[in-house]
């Protein structure tokens, strides 16, 4: 393990795919879909829903493909941000996504992990914490040892996780159909804006995460355009499994029994299979929360590697091992804190709740950041080689960013104490970015100087 040297370009188009499918079909499709349901209010507003959540993701996709293919590094969205706004915003981004944005993703999703197994064996009144625990150590273990072990347990979680989708999906189509009663509406009175809204925040965070691919954009042995293919392809595999999910659970529940329903997926498997579909689902939720902590543990790390490689004071995290072709030391960094996450979880009422408070407004503030980017590097680098350029530009990005936006109002609307716990640790990264001295000059290839 060294600073000289770099990403090994070790994975394929495929490999991105997988990773990108891994991230986003997460815990959400079995619990959104019921929130949605009751918000939306008719079957066509519903399916409408998850198709305008497609074509949204899929702007913020071809905005992405832009950056990546231009500007490939591991770092990712912290590259983009540091080249558009300048080193201590990007280093406030690689702090955002160490302490809060990633680490809180993880051990949300492993809490979620953990609730689920402790339906199966539990394991005391901290069964879903240990869970946790015990699932942030292994899978990092894993990709502590390579790059390559933990893309191929990648490919397989996600090939399970598709299956139990399928799965889900036939129980659906096959149980008896529904009979069909008006759902409850969020506002009465017909269609209502602030209604169909917020099932629209919901569908969307549901599709987050397509993102993260940009920071295996150095590692794809394809060519630039690649990363292109991979952002395109993971968003209409994604949209397709969406909807044929949600179309069985229509035909399983109704939309009434959607909308009243506390564990949508589970109840159609219960419809579809008996009452063995319950432990089913238990089991499928499981290996999705899996497939989804492997992939953020892939990509978390990497920011905080890109940061170690541009502050002198943080080079310990900027140190790849050339032997497994992964930044070790950032995972460690990496894993420690999302443990100390976890902890503070269990110390709570509902740990997945206080994670999702706890990440969301900082998440979105810099994914709006990352989108209005390609407007300043298209300015500040127009003679730069863009192998893919947005189409549409500047509307596909405009409507992406407006969407980010939202969200990250959305999010702020009712602050509650995850939410100013986690702006508070932003501040914080913002004093401690004053004493950090000056960054290093940028390394050969890393692209355009800011």
């Amino acid at each position: 393990m060294n600073q000289s040297a770099t990403p090994a370009r070790v994975l394929s188009v495929k490999d991105a795919i997988m990773l990108t499918v891994g991230v986003v079909v997460g815990a959400g499709i079995f619990k959104a879909p019921s929130i949605v349901a009751g918000a939306a209010g008719s079957e066509t507003l519903l399916i409408l829903a998850w198709v305008l959540g497609g074509v949204i993701s899929l702007l913020g996709a071809l905005t992405y493909a832009e950056l990546a293919s231009t500007f490939p590094s591991a770092g990712g969205d912290y590259h983009f941000v540091n080249l558009a706004y300048g080193r201590r915003p990007a280093f406030l981004f690689a702090w955002a996504r160490a302490t809060v944005i990633t680490t809180g993703s993880i051990a949300l999703l492993a809490f979620v992990f953990g609730d689920y197994a402790s339906q199966l064996l539990p394991l005391g009144p901290y069964s879903s914490a240990i869970y946790a625990c015990v699932v942030v150590l292994l899978l990092s273990t894993i990709h502590w040892i390579s790059t390559r072990a933990s893309s191929t347990t990648q490919n397989w979680l996600t090939g399970l996780e598709v299956a139990g989708l399928v799965l889900v999906a036939i129980a659906g189509f096959t149980a008896t159909p529904a009979a069909n009663a008006p759902a409850p509406v969020i506002a009465s009175g017909g269609f209502s804006a602030a209604a169909f809204g917020f099932a629209m925040v919901m569908v969307l965070l549901t599709f987050g995460g397509w993102n993260e691919v940009a920071y295996v954009s150095s590692e794809l042995s394809s060519d630039k355009r690649g990363i292109a293919r991979a952002l395109i392809a993971s968003i209409a595999v994604v949209t397709v499994l969406y909807l044929l999910v949600n179309l069985a659970y229509l035909n399983a529940l109704g939309l009434s029994g959607m909308a009243k329903s506390k564990a949508v997926a589970a109840d159609v498997l219960k419809a579809g299979y008996g009452d063995w579909g319950s432990r089913l689902m238990s089991v499928i939720v499981m290996i999705a929360t899996l497939t989804s902590i492997n992939s953020t543990l892939i990509v978390g790390a990497r920011s905080s590697y890109a940061a170690g490689r541009d502050w002198p004071a943080l080079r310990f995290l900027g140190a790849w091992s050339a032997q497994g072709s992964s930044p070790r030391h950032a995972l460690v960094v990496q894993a420690v804190l999302a443990l100390a996450l976890i902890v503070f979880g269990a110390t709570q009422r509902d740990g997945f709740t206080t994670m999702v408070d706890y990440t969301s407004p900082v998440f979105w503030t810099f994914f709006l950041l990352t989108g209005l980017s390609v407007f300043v590097l298209r300015s500040r680098y127009p003679d730069v080689e863009r192998p893919f350029r947005v189409p549409l530009y500047p509307v596909v990005p405009f409507l992406f960013c407006a969407a980010c936006a939202y969200l990250l109002y959305s999010s702020l609307a009712y602050v509650k104490t995850g939410a100013l716990f986690g702006v508070g640790l932003l501040i914080v990264g913002g004093i401690v970015s004053l004493f950090l001295g000056k960054p290093s000059p940028p390394a050969a290839g890393a692209g355009p100087t800011p």
